[in-house]
This record gives structure tokens, C-alpha cells and sequence, in this order.
């Protein structure tokens, strides 16, 4: 039986990115570690913090592929370490968040323990177009659609 989409309105269209995107985060993994914040920074800005005591700048991996950012960490063991207790969880994770389109990384730092993931949404220009219409009888070899940019608030 075919799920049924809120995208599925023929007066939605080209929204199939969307179902795509949605279908993805369905699929995400929801574990706990490491724990994270989101916060707004500012007007345009977000910013993702990770939690990953005991990891070193050369453990973590960031990646974006496809509209997807990635957060790897991986930690190698002490052989010489003889650890009578170990209530500190020396384990690999990898968080994956979904960016709307237009969101861009623009840096990363560690802190004192805190990965902190900087993201921008950038001002973009509103296109608006008008297109001309061509009559069945007289075709035009190119349309002159006049654009005017608008940079939107």
C-alpha cells in the first residue's frame, strides 16, 4: 500500500525534494549520545553544540553531503590504561541533522569539551519575473521575461 503525502496536490509543484528530505530524517537515528543543544544566533544564525568530552580536534569529522551534516567521532582505546572503574563511555557516534535549503556551515570550533557547529542562512534576492505570453499563431524566437531583483528582509 503507497503512503500517502501531503506533497500529492497537483497545485505542489516540484515539492518532491521535500518528501525526499522527510523520508530521510524518518530514517535518522534518534540515540542520545552525544547530548546537543540548538540555538539561535542572532537573526540569520544557528548553532549546533555537541557535547564530546575526551575528544580531540583530530577525533571529530564534519561532513555535508547532499543537504545532510554529518558529526563523526571516534576515539581509540589506551592499551596501557588499566581502568579499575570507567564510568566515562569511550565510544564512537555520528549525529546527522538535515539543512533546509539555503543553510550553510559557516565554521566549527571546540571549546572546553563543547563542539560548537556555526549555521547561516544567508540573505537572499527575490526574483520576480515577468513572462510573456506567446500566441499560438505567432511564436517569439526568445522571450524577454524582465527580472527585478528584490533583497528580501
Amino acid at each position: 500500500m503507497p503512503s500517502l503525502s501531503v506533497f500529492n496536490s497537483p497545485l505542489l509543484l516540484g515539492f518532491d525534494q521535500f518528501e525526499r528530505t522527510l523520508e530521510r530524517i524518518s530514517k535518522l537515528s534518534v540515540e542520545g549520545y552525544p547530548p546537543y543543544n540548538v540555538e539561535q544566533v542572532g537573526a540569520d544564525g544557528l548553532r549546533l553544540t555537541l557535547a564530546v568530552a575526551g575528544f580531540a580536534p583530530e577525533n571529530l569529522d564534519i561532513t555535508l553531503e547532499d543537504r545532510q551534516l554529518s558529526i563523526r567521532g571516534r576515539q581509540e582505546g589506551d592499551p596501557d590504561r588499566v581502568y579499575l572503574y570507567r564510568g566515562i563511555a569511550a565510544r564512537q557516534f555520528q549525529r546527522n541533522f538535515v539543512l533546509a535549503d539555503g543553510i550553510e556551515v559557516a565554521g566549527a570550533s571546540l571549546d572546553n569539551g563543547l563542539l560548537h557547529v556555526d549555521l547561516a542562512r544567508p540573505k537572499t534576492a527575490t526574483r520576480v519575473r515577468t513572462i510573456e505570453i506567446a500566441s499560438a499563431g505567432k511564436q517569439t524566437k526568445r522571450s524577454h521575461a524582465k527580472a527585478i531583483d528584490v533583497v528580501a528582509s
